[in-house]
Formats: structure tokens, sequence, C-alpha cells
């Protein structure tokens, strides 16, 4: 039976303790209760050996030592809260992630070691259980590494605190250091979008009734991200009102942007932002940008309709990699426009079939709520005047029947498949295609954000509170957007499709990897490194030495902690 490499008291327990000598070494032995002969008719003791005697009247202890008196053990309380299982293959490649994007020095220069730990941990938190509620963060650390110093886990409460402790200025240091980090020797394009939350707590200045994109009527607060598409990184972030709408903040948005030293860039936007207003201010700005056109905007159906026919099956117009066609047109987007733009009209012939089998079962659906309506004093919504003349009774009050306005349908059928992309420089399609469609990483950022960080609700219940933990989710997604792009990385250099080189699948593998408490209290590895884990980690340049390394380094750290060598990061 394995010794632990201390010294204790031998415990104080009249008529349990007894000592054999073995060899010339005196072993202790601890009455556990007593077992009933009933061939003898009397009761013998039943002990085992909790360890052997030194001089001093010390002992050094086993493992069955531990179990029986947990208290006179060093370390014993820290490891009642830790499992005897830890899973520690996505603390591993977390880790790795934090040292080599920059984060934990900057978090380090920002909160100092043992609270910046704690954002690292709540970080992972997020990415590994998908959840942010505080009052389950201690079950995630009874069986997983941590980073806080000294592998200190913190209770639910502590954890509420320090949320309400993160003050503005550690944001603004935080996002100062993370953007000086970016090159901004070429140009950067910046993908900028924003979503919106819901949230019912009452005394939360930022919430208010707004644009809501789900659960309409309930209050909401806005939350916006800009990232490099070159690298895939989230850059900063903005929280603002609810009532707030995406384009009235876009000014305030570019001019943080400048705050940030990024001079040479571009932006690119959805079509949530393609507004006059915000074109021109980009205009004037001087600022180049890809934006996707409104498909309702007059001056963009025109550029569309005037070139229709002109270039679908033209090979020369073809996008490799994009399976679409293509075609600039240089003009003027408004008449006031003071200088003209670059519209690429797109036409996917995919999209096409798509968008004319969507618009038909719209019509449809709207003929047979017209045809049920017949005869009755009703109403209808724009949408469905739009395609439909309704005629009703010389009193303009029963509805008698409709007729399909076909020159607008025809209309619609024809633009199916098109859209336009509006570029302040001169490029070809092409390159307006690529840069847009970096764009794909920012849709994938929210979606994460609300689905997979767990974030779709907030969970807080002061200003404060929900500033930090809007804080700790934009570093959750820095990590698990550098997840994502390893993993999509690795995935376009193989043939075959894996199924596991998802960042949900991934994590769910890496869970695996697994360290185990052996009778001398030291964790090791429970099985070997399988060759879908070593595909998983070759996507950060990892293998299974770095992990058997790191296994083992880990280990020595709880060693130490659990003897006090270590305490709060403090040898």
């Amino acid at each position: 039976m394995a010794k632990l490499d201390i010294l204790v008291p031998i415990p104080d327990a009249p008529g349990l303790i007894s000592r054999k000598n073995v060899g010339g070494k005196t072993y202790i032995y601890y009455e556990t209760g007593r077992e009933y002969l009933p061939e003898r008719k009397y009761t013998v003791p039943k002990r085992v050996g909790i360890g052997r005697l030194v001089d001093g009247g010390l002992m050094v202890p086993n493992e069955t030592f531990a179990r029986y008196f947990p208290d006179l053990v060093p370390g014993a309380e820290i490891r009642a809260r830790t499992s005897f299982t830890l899973r520690a293959g996505a603390f591993f490649v977390l880790s790795r992630l934090v040292e080599t994007s920059g984060i934990a020095e900057i978090l380090g220069d920002v909160f100092g070691k043992e609270a910046a730990g704690l954002v690292t941990d709540l970080a992972a938190y997020s990415i590994v259980t998908e959840g942010n509620a505080a009052q389950y963060y201690p079950d995630y650390t009874y069986n997983h590494p941590v980073f806080t110093a000294g592998m200190e886990r913190y209770a639910d409460s502590k954890v509420s605190d320090f949320f309400r402790s993160i003050g503005d200025e550690h944001v603004a240091l935080f996002l100062g250091g993370w953007n000086r980090l970016r090159e901004n020797a070429g140009r950067i394009y910046i993908s900028y979008d924003s979503t919106n939350k819901n949230c019912q707590a009452g005394d939360i200045e930022v919430v208010e009734f707004g644009h809501a994109k789900a659960d309409r009527g309930k209050p909401v607060f806005n939350f916006s991200v800009a990232y490099d598409q070159g690298n895939s990184d989230p850059l900063f972030y903005e929280e603002y009102l609810g009532s707030v709408v995406d384009v009235s903040q876009l000014e305030f948005m570019l001019s943080k942007a400048a705050g940030y030293g990024y001079e040479n860039v571009g932006f690119v936007f959805d079509r949530g932002y393609f507004s006059k207003r915000n074109i021109g201010f980009l205009d004037r700005s001087g600022l180049a940008y890809v934006i996707m056109a409104k498909g309702p905007c007059a001056s963009v159906t025109h550029v569309v309709e005037s070139v229709r026919g002109t270039f679908e099956d033209r090979r020369s117009c073809y996008v490799r990699g994009c399976g679409v066609n293509a075609m600039t047109v240089r003009t003027r987007l408004y008449p006031d426009d003071e200088r003209k733009k670059c519209i690429h009209v797109v036409f996917n012939p995919t999209k096409s079939a798509s968008e004319r089998a969507r618009l038909e079962e719209r019509i449809e659906r709207m003929a047979r709520l017209l045809e049920k309506s017949e005869g009755k004093e009703v109403t209808f919504e724009e949408s469905v005047r739009h395609y439909f003349e309704l005629v009703y009774d010389k009193d303009k009050k029963t509805f008698l029947y409709a007729k399909e306005k076909e020159g607008v349908i025809e209309r619609e059928i024809a633009l199916c498949g098109y859209f336009a992309l509006v570029t302040s420089e001169e490029m070809t399609a092409a390159e307006a295609l690529r840069i847009y469609h970096g764009r794909d990483a920012s849709e994938k950022l929210f979606r994460s954000d609300k689905s997979f960080l767990g974030n779709g609700s907030a969970r807080v219940c002061s200003d404060e509170a929900l500033s930090g933990k809007i804080f700790v989710e934009f570093v959750a997604l820095i990590l698990r957007n550098r997840i994502y792009t390893g993993l999509k990385n690795a995935q376009l250099k193989n043939d075959k499709k894996r199924n596991y080189m998802t960042v949900p699948a991934a994590i769910r593998e890496l869970e695996k990897i697994e360290m185990t408490r052996r009778a001398d209290n030291l964790y090791t590895l429970d099985h070997a490194v399988t060759a879908t884990q070593k595909e998983i980690l070759s996507a950060f340049g990892l293998d299974s030495d770095y992990i058997t390394e790191q296994a083992q380094a880990l280990s020595e750290e709880i060693a130490k902690m659990e003897k006090g060598e270590v305490t709060n990061g403090k040898r």
C-alpha cells in the first residue's frame, strides 16, 4: 500500500490504535470495528494498517490513513473539493491558446495573476459547458483543472462578486492591449455586426424596450462585436441601450476603431447597415467599405435589372470557389452621390431556385387566406396588398375577392437568386465576394455566443455584473473562435469530412482525456490519447507528448498545492 510523503501525529483514538513490529519496523493499525464469530462465540477486532511509526511520536501515513483521518492530512480539505477524476483535455488546449494568443499576459497586467486566472476559468467554463450560470461554476471546477493561482476553486458567491468588481477601466485596458497586438501595416478589413439579448431585470439601465430580434415585446440590450477578417479574431465590443438601432450606433463604432489606432482599414457590413445616411457618413469619412445592399433598394434593383441576362451564363463572369456569376457596374448609388461606387451584381443559380420556391409558397399561403376571408369584413397587411389587388363591396367594408398583381410577382421572380454588394473602392466582383464571405466568422460568433456559450440570457441583476459578464463573454468568444479557426483550417487540409472536427464535438472528445488520482494522491492520465484526439490536437500544433508533459506538470502542481507549498499562487 502506497505511503504519503508527509509526517503526521499518531491519531488520538484511545483503545483503537495498536502497533505491530515487522522486520524491525513498527506499523500502526486502526480498529475500524468488531466482527462476531458464531463458531467461537466471541467478537474479534477488525483492523487496517494506517502507516509506519518514526521517531518523535510521528508516523508516515498511507492512503488508508487519509480515508479515516482526513483532518490530519494536509490538503485533505482541498482534495474533498476535487474529483478523483479530472477532465483535462480541453483545459490543456485552452491553456495553449491562452498563452499563444497573448491573452494570459494582458489579463495578468490588467487584473493580476489570481484574478486573471479566474477570468480564464470562467471563459473556459462557458466554452466547455456551453453555459454561463454562476451557480453551476463550482460543479465545473470539481472535475476540471483550473487556471486560478494555487488551483483555487471559488464558490458561486465569489464569482458573482467578481463580475461586479470588473470595472470599465479593466475592460478599456484589456481591449487596448488586445488591439495593440494587431498588425496595422497593411489593409485590415473589420467586420461589424450586432445582436440583442432579452432581459427582464428592471434595474439594469442598459436594458430597454427596443427592436428585439427574438421574444418580441420583451426588453433588450444590444451587444456588438468588431473582428479582423484576416485572422478571425474579435477585436472589440460594445454594449449599448436596447432602444438604439444598429445604424445609429455605427458612427460611434467607427470612432472607437480609430481610437484603437486602426487607420488603413476597411469595414464589412451586412444589409442591416445599408442606408443612405450610413453610406453618406462612410463616404464623408473617407472610409473603405463592403456592404450588402438591401433588396428593396430602388437604385440597386435598377442596376440589377439593367444587367440581368447579360452575364449569368458567361464563363468569364464565373467566380471560382463561390459557385456564382458576378458582374461589376460602376455608377452612383444615389442621384446626389459625390462619387461613383462599384455595385457588384451576383447571380446564384442554387439560390434562385430556393428563393422562387419560398416566394411561391408565401403567395400561396396568402391566396388561401384570402379565399377564406371572402364575404367578411376584414383588412389585410401591406405584405398582402403588395402581391394582390383586393376588391371590396361598394361600401369598402366587405372583402369580395383578390387578384394577383402579376407584374409585381413576375418582377420578383425575375430577381430571385440575385443580390448586390456595394464597395467604395474599385475592385473586382471576386475580390468583393472574398471579403464579404469572411463575415461568415462573424455570423458564427453570434451563433456560438448565444447557442454554445450560453449567453442568450445574461442572468444578472445589476449594471456592474452585466458589464463584467459581457467582458468574460468576449474573452470566451476570442478563445472559442481560435478553436473554430484551428479546426476549420485542419479540416480544409483533409479530403474527408470529419464529424468530430466541429467545436462542440471536439470539446466533447477532448473531455475524454482524463487524469485519475492514484493511491499516492498523484494524478496520472487514465489512458493513452486516441487517434481521434490526436487529430484534434494536431489542429492546434499539439500531440500526445504535449498532453503527457502537461498532465505530469499539472499533477505536480496539485501535489504542491495540497502540501501547502502553493497558497494563492505564492510558494
